[in-house]
């Protein structure tokens, strides 16, 4: 049977073709036609003879791996042949009344969504050991979290034996860092605090979208192939800590030192797996590292999205969906890597008081010494629109070299070799962790504490009163805040020697009431398929850091596999922050420079020396003939339902007088030239009443006229066509055509996954439970925008004071989007 459109969905083999019932009759061929046609045969007859006794397999798989549109290497290599799955759910959280995640401002509470949110998951099996498996997931969050990761794999038990085999060894759950998504789902208290607590609502919806693009992937795998390969992405991230990563040795600055666009100072480097399926060749997901903050929307924004990492994997999701070498449903993952450090805000930073000058590069202060002013401008930060143009084009500038990186490897795949698939879990207490360095000196870590440089933020979001990064502590900053880390618990001296130089502000990790405040007990975590193998760190390492993480590991690798069979040189890559979040990790040197990132870096000055020792004594267990697992470690606490929370409940809504839900308000022109600005406002309701999670909150829909109708023909001569209505001659011809273009249709054209339709919504009155929806369609920065009819549209759920919810719609008046 032909292939349909479900067939072609990523994870889907396509049915067999199915046996022909009919033949078809050949003409008559006289005898000596019969004997032209015999003798000829003969010599052909004897070539498929020998060649289909010197390898009839050989010969075969290389025609149907040719006729799948397969590579020669990835077919004639049985063993590395996987088990490859990929899924995708929604995971928007509230997006509204509800305080945003990454600035740590509590004035920052959400008004809308401008993209939803998603979990983009990756699973890769060994086809002869399907138990050999893990998953990375990609969430569109700030980081990856243990209350989530522990409600993940609560949730994948409750599925029942068939995901027994998911466990914490082969999940990683990683977040994009974007700085623009729902807060309050976080398990430990500092990061609560500004989001006043702890919200379950937020938090399920993380949980149970992880799981729902679990089982996707799980139950879309089939055999595949998986390709790796790197690019250079330029332009899209910058080191915001210059000063300290120039404090690193300069022999080792300069191993990294390729040229003035690749100075070292950032990774420039893209990796990409590509998941390619074996039945019909065709590429049903990418999962890529690169490194650059979450941060292009800025602090002063209000609207739920992705920020730059969602923006790329929106452009390459929707790139895919008209090419041939995508299976339908293909999912694009754009994870994070040695992040710390970087910044998509490319243009740097600037004091924005008038000066026109740069911020101070020690310290990032302004003329008045302090940092409240000193803002990093991205590529499009002329525009005022609280970032969003530039989140687009930092976006565009990861897709564009990661599709043609796509493009590279489906011409000459880099095949994933070996078919072994293994991986390792432990957690470990960092609060004195013991160990040698390679020198043999012999050092620890220390519980967790921040620093005063933490509380000054960085140019991507200033901190308040008086900070600053480098050279902050208690003799140049307010007695105030001496007193706050005081009544939170004094450090002792033990601590505070064990942290030198950072001057301790908060001793957050000696504090355990009402529960504990930041993570001692971190996660560490690899995962290896062939050659590629996945360090998943649970916080923020900066390049430098991170570069040494992988150098070590794929020296360990190197040195205890290279024996394997098919073993290549490894392939290290970063993601995170994953699991946890335990703020950052930097070299000893950039530590000592205490600048934001240094003094956020929890465990002292070795903390990054803790994690590499940590990392390699678990190296074994990565081995090809490995089965068993290093044990769990002391398992962190789950505050998920022990939380704190001062965060309100809807407590009704309301139309207001002679309204009802989802009426106009102010309604839409009637003609719009594309570059416009496109908006309704409707009677609205509470959209924490219904996060609508894979459905949306507002559509552009547009007008799909019908085929044009056949020409008139004459009144004596019309007459209605088989099956039709007979009653058609007999009304006039106007009215025929009338109603037939009155059975044109509405099709959805933008969703809430659309990066340039927003919706937005306000209380019009806290007393009365009254609001008001806002839909704007951007269509100057909307790449597809084109002119034809369109109308708006609004989904929206009203709950009563006695609790029940229902659903209702709003819709625009029509208006016409035309070319200026």
């Amino acid at each position: 049977m032909p292939q349909t459109l479900e067939d072609d969905k990523a994870g889907l083999s396509p049915a067999f073709p199915a046996t022909r019932r009919h033949r078809r009759v050949s003409p008559h061929r006289g005898p000596v036609a019969a004997l032209i046609v015999a003798l000829l045969l003969v010599p052909i007859i004897w070539v498929l003879m020998f060649f289909l006794l010197a390898g009839p397999t050989q010969k075969l798989k290389l025609w149907s791996a040719f006729h799948a549109g397969q590579d020669w290497n990835a077919t004639s290599h049985r063993q590395d042949e996987y088990l490859i799955g990929v899924g995708k759910a929604d995971v928007t959280g509230p997006c509204v009344e509800l305080n945003l995640m990454g600035y740590a401002d509590p004035n920052q509470i959400g008004t809308g969504l401008r993209q939803r949110l998603y979990s983009r998951a990756f699973i890769v099996a060994d086809s002869s050991n399907p138990a050999d498996r893990f998953v990375y997931l990609v969430l569109d969050t700030q980081s990856g979290d243990t209350a989530v990761r522990y409600g993940i794999l609560s949730g994948l038990e409750k599925l029942g034996a068939e995901y027994d085999i998911y466990g914490h060894h082969n999940v990683a759950v990683t977040g994009t860092h974007s700085h623009s998504g729902p807060g309050a789902w976080l398990n430990y208290l500092l990061p609560q605090i500004t989001s006043k607590g702890f919200d379950q609502q937020s938090y399920r919806a993380i949980v149970d979208g992880a799981i729902l693009s679990i089982r996707r992937a799980h139950e879309s795998l089939a055999p595949g192939h998986l390709s790796v390969g790197s690019t250079k992405v330029f332009g899209a991230n910058i080191n915001r800590s210059l000063f300290s990563y120039l404090a690193n040795p300069e022999e080792e600055r300069a191993r990294y030192n390729q040229s003035f666009e690749d100075d070292g100072s950032v990774e420039k480097d893209l990796t990409m797996l590509k998941f390619q399926r074996a039945s019909d060749g065709k590429n049903i997901g990418v999962l890529t590292w690169f490194p650059t903050h979450g941060t292009s929307v800025l602090g002063n924004n209000t609207l739920i999205s992705g920020d730059n990492k969602g923006v790329a994997a929106y452009l390459f999701e929707k790139s895919a969906i008209d090419d041939e070498t995508a299976a339908e449903g293909f999912v694009a993952g754009f994870s994070q890597a040695s992040v710390g450090d970087t910044s998509p805000n490319v243009l740097g930073a600037w004091c924005e008081d008038g000066s026109g000058e740069q911020c101070s590069f020690e310290n990032s202060t302004c003329s008045d010494g302090r940092s409240q002013k000193c803002h990093a401008r991205g590529p499009m930060f002329t525009v005022n629109d609280e970032g969003t143009s530039s989140c687009f084009e930092i976006g565009k500038r990861q897709f564009e070299p990661a599709r043609k990186l796509y493009d590279s490897l489906n011409q000459a795949p880099n095949p994933v070799r070996g078919h072994w698939v293994k991986s390792f879990h432990t957690f470990h207490n960092m609060s004195n962790h013991q160990f040698q360095l390679p020198n043999g000196t012999e050092v620890r870590t220390c519980a967790a504490a921040l620093g005063y440089s933490f509380a000054a933020g960085t140019s991507d979001g200033p901190g308040a009163f008086d900070f600053t990064q480098h050279g902050s502590n208690s003799s140049n900053t307010s007695p105030l805040w001496r007193l706050v880390g005081g009544l939170l618990k004094a450090p002792t001296e033990a601590q505070a020697a064990c942290h030198g130089p950072k001057p301790i502000l908060l001793d957050v990790g000696e504090v355990y009431s009402p529960y504990q405040w930041t993570p001692n007990v971190v996660d560490v975590q690899v995962l290896r398929v062939g050659q590629l193998a996945v360090v998943v760190s649970p916080g923020e390492a900066t390049t430098m850091a991170g570069r040494r993480w992988k150098h070590a590991v794929a020296a360990e690798i190197e040195a205890r596999f290279a024996e394997e069979s098919g073993a290549e040189m490894p392939v290290v890559v970063l993601g995170g922050p994953a699991n946890s979040y335990t703020h950052y990790i930097t070299t000893e040197e950039e530590y000592g420079i205490q600048r934001y990132e240094g003094a956020s870096t929890l465990y002292g000055p070795h903390t990054l020396a803790a994690y590499i020792n940590v990392t390699l004594s678990w190296i074994p267990y990565l081995s090809s003939s490995a089965s068993s697992r290093p044990p769990m470690g002391p398992e962190p606490p789950d505050n998920s339902n022990r939380s704190l929370s001062f965060i309100p409940h809807v407590i009704r809504d309301a139309p207001p007088l002679f309204k009802k839900f989802g009426d106009v308000k102010q309604d839409v022109e009637e003609v719009y030239q594309r570059g416009a600005r496109i908006s309704a406002t409707f009677v609205g309701a509470n959209p924490r009443n219904d996060l609508r999670l894979e459905r949306t909150y507002a559509a552009v829909e547009k007008f799909v006229a019908p085929p044009p109708p056949p020409p008139a023909v004459p009144a004596g001569d019309a007459k209605p066509p088989s099956g039709g209505d007979a009653d058609d001659d007999r009304l006039p011809q106007e009215l025929v055509r009338t109603r037939t273009q009155e059975e044109g249709r509405w099709e959805a054209v933008r969703d809430d996954s659309d990066f340039h339709l927003v919706f937005g919504w306000r209380r019009t009155s806290e007393l009365l439970g009254t609001s008001e929806a806002l839909v704007s369609w951007e269509t100057a920065a909307d790449p597809w925008a084109e002119p034809g009819r369109y109308r708006l549209r609004y989904f929206g759920n009203a709950k009563s004071l006695v609790g029940e919810v229902t659903e209702f719609e709003g819709v625009s008046g029509v208006f016409e989007l035309v070319d200026p």
